[in-house]
């Protein structure tokens, strides 16, 4: 195949270093599949791309379950997921990256299969539609292209973190859920433990 025509190299991102202020507890050791979330969700995305990182705060380098993966710490600290992007586009910027948030208790293999499988590396983004709002973009399970990242820089500078309304500005595929609560997020405990009903009953 031409050069010209390969699409760049496809890297994983875990985002895990959110503060869990909701949760009262670090969202990226809960357990939803018998694994903490932060193992489960690299595991989930060393099935789809050709390397993974743990994208975290450096206080949290040390914690069991951070500690024997690779990572890639935070260069912009307190404005968000978009930090995490931003520093593992910088450490990579000749690579795509599929970026996943750790507090997602339903993602599985197939919905990152069908996001991986509706790239388009002609556009800026692959992402999936809200469920509840078909026109908005999911931004912590999403594809961004290396030619974004100047785009992400401009942002940041003017003051702009939202992932959803930057990408809602740019060429993107949108890709709809399979599922209504493919990627609904768990941020308090009152989710977590309603999340956990749900995964449970679904087991059975």
């Amino acid at each position: 195949m031409n050069n010209i025509n390969k699409k760049p190299a496809l890297y994983g991102l875990v985002l895990a270093g959110g503060r869990s202020l909701r949760m009262k507890r670090d969202k990226s050791l809960l357990q939803y599949h018998g694994k903490s979330q932060v193992e489960y969700c690299f595991e989930l995305l060393s099935g789809h791309c050709q390397e993974v990182y743990l994208s975290n705060r450096e206080e949290q380098s040390s914690l069991k379950e951070h500690r024997k993966l690779p990572q890639i710490h935070d260069k912009f600290i307190d404005i968000g997921p978009l930090g995490g992007i931003l520093s593992a586009m910088l450490h990579k910027p000749d690579t795509a990256w599929l970026v996943l948030a750790c507090d997602l208790p339903f993602i599985d293999h197939s919905l990152l299969a069908h996001l991986v499988a509706g790239r388009a590396r002609d556009k800026y983004a692959t992402a999936y539609t809200s469920a509840y709002h078909p026109e908005e973009p999911e931004p912590l399970c999403a594809i961004y292209e290396p030619k974004l990242m100047p785009h992400l820089q401009e942002y940041r500078q003017r003051g702009i973190f939202c992932p959803k309304k930057i990408l809602s500005d740019f060429d993107i595929v949108k890709l709809a859920q399979p599922r209504t609560n493919s990627l609904d997020n768990a941020n308090s405990e009152e989710d977590f433990q309603k999340a956990v009903q749900v995964l449970s009953h679904d087991k059975l």
